[in-house]
């Protein structure tokens, strides 16, 4: 049986805009003899192997750019990073470390990538976690990866900066 939620609750209302889902009418009339229940949450599965979370399916926010209540669809690359801020509302900074080579030296060098990924209110995530970060449209003029996945963090004392391949 999968989890649905079949009764109307009221999500958080921190908007000067009433919140609401786009796919659930909030007002329909309840029949009186009908087995069937439609939820009354709209959740889905993003699909790529990736379980949609609980707080998803049993929360009561709404956002419209999460993959699993919204309208967004994870396509192209899967990547996974280190979280150095969550200071932004529903947008964190994912930092991606890489090695690239140097012919002429024979050797390598460190460089990162600073991501700016959405979050969705289903994550509580930290500085110094792991997420897994899925590409999509883009979501605003820096924003097209949106996080699938997390990870706490093990060892928080390493600091920001430290360089971390996955």
């Amino acid at each position: 049986m999968p989890r649905v939620a079949t009764t109307y609750k009221e999500c958080d209302q921190y908007e000067k805009a009433y919140q609401s889902q786009d796919a659930i009418f909030v007002a329909r009339k309840r029949a009186v003899g009908s087995k069937r229940q439609k939820p009354m949450r709209f959740t889905r599965s993003v699909g790529l192997g990736i379980k949609t979370p609980d707080a998803a399916v049993e929360g009561n926010y709404v956002d419209k750019k999460c993959p699993f209540t919204g309208n967004v669809s994870i396509r192209g690359r899967i990547l996974k990073g280190l979280v150095i801020s969550n200071k932004m509302k529903r947008t964190i900074v994912v930092r991606r470390d890489y090695l690239h080579y140097i012919s002429k030296y024979r050797r390598f060098e460190k460089r990162h990538r600073n991501i700016s990924v959405h979050c969705s209110p289903a994550f509580n995530v930290k500085e110094g976690d792991i997420v897994t970060i899925g590409q999509c449209r883009p979501l605003s003029k820096t924003v097209r990866f949106n996080v699938v996945a997390h990870e706490p963090a093990v060892n928080a004392s390493a600091g920001k900066k430290a360089f971390r391949v996955f």
